[in-house]
């Protein structure tokens, strides 16, 4: 978010406008509002576009889609690729099953064979060889297990990628993050965006910002909060009444504009406030008001 900052602009005219309303003026201001610029985070083609200049929108509401099909086939390819590793994993699964009835039944010959060495009914060599048969499939199974670690591993990574380029995808909707009104747009459908492009700016016209300056003889009359009334021109010479509220006063004090005074109130040091009020549509950015306290 950035603010466009107009400078307040002081003419003869503002002067005889202000002589002919009863009542001296405080203070000369230009309204203003706080600009959000969206941005495009992928590349891609514009397939979709929901706004166009002047249309309110809200936060969470789609401004355009951008062509995400190759994101799309992307998942898929690995989500293909995941059930070609759970296939693997599921032949994987028999092979231990197989391993686990050979040393079943590797345990009960050797069970048998010792009894027949006791009984000296078999030789011994007949038990070591039971024994180092035991041993080789232990190993070989241990090595079809360390193969289900793999593949395991294997699917965790895809499941990851899958997750990532998700949350890639969901940016090909670009949403607005707030309440408000376009003011400028910058793309059109079919139209190819980068990332970092600025697709339109947003601002919430229905409370504006003026900005005004004080001098510092007037900060002792000012506070946050404070409730101030706020002038427009109106028609025939007339003025346009608002409610407004102070909401920031500048901390340090600035050379008052060159362009809006003259050269022997340009080495006053002015303070800058700003104040929030309602619009009711008639208030629009750099329109020059007066501040009565």
């Amino acid at each position: 978010m950035r603010i466009i900052k107009f400078v307040a602009m002081i003419s003869v005219l503002a002067f005889v406008s202000c002589n002919n309303r009863n009542g001296k003026t405080d203070a000369y201001g230009n309204f203003e509002v706080v600009e959000t610029q969206i941005t495009s985070e992928v590349q891609g083609k514009i397939t979709e576009l929901e706004f166009d200049e002047g249309q309110e929108v809200k936060q969470g509401d789609v401004l355009l889609s951008i062509d995400s099909v190759s994101t799309v086939l992307r998942i898929n390819q690995l989500e293909a690729q995941i059930e070609s590793a759970r296939a693997r994993k599921t032949q994987v699964a028999s092979q231990l099953d197989v391993y686990d009835e050979q040393l079943r039944a590797a345990e009960v010959n050797k069970i048998r064979i010792e009894k027949l060495v006791s009984d000296g009914s078999a030789p011994v060599k007949q038990l070591d060889d039971i024994n180092d048969q035991l041993k080789l499939i232990a190993k070989q199974k241990n090595a079809v297990a360390t193969q289900m670690h793999s593949i395991d591993a294997e699917i965790k990574a895809l499941q990851w990628q899958i997750a990532q380029i998700a949350d890639q995808l969901s940016k090909y909707k670009v949403v607005s993050p707030v309440n408000g009104t376009i003011l400028d747009k910058y793309v059109e459908k079919g139209e190819i965006i980068t990332p970092g492009k600025v697709i339109c700016k947003i601002a919430d016209l229905k409370v504006m910002k003026l900005r005004a300056f004080i001098s510092g003889s007037q900060l002792s009359q000012v506070k946050i909060g404070q409730k101030v009334k706020v002038f427009i021109d109106g028609a025939n010479e007339s003025f346009q009444q608002y409610d407004g509220q102070v909401s920031w006063i500048s901390s340090k004090a600035e050379f008052t504009p060159k362009i809006i005074q003259t050269r022997d109130e340009r080495v006053n040091l002015v303070y800058a406030i700003k104040i929030d009020v309602p619009n009711d549509g008639s208030l629009k950015i750099g329109m020059p008001a007066e501040v009565k306290f």
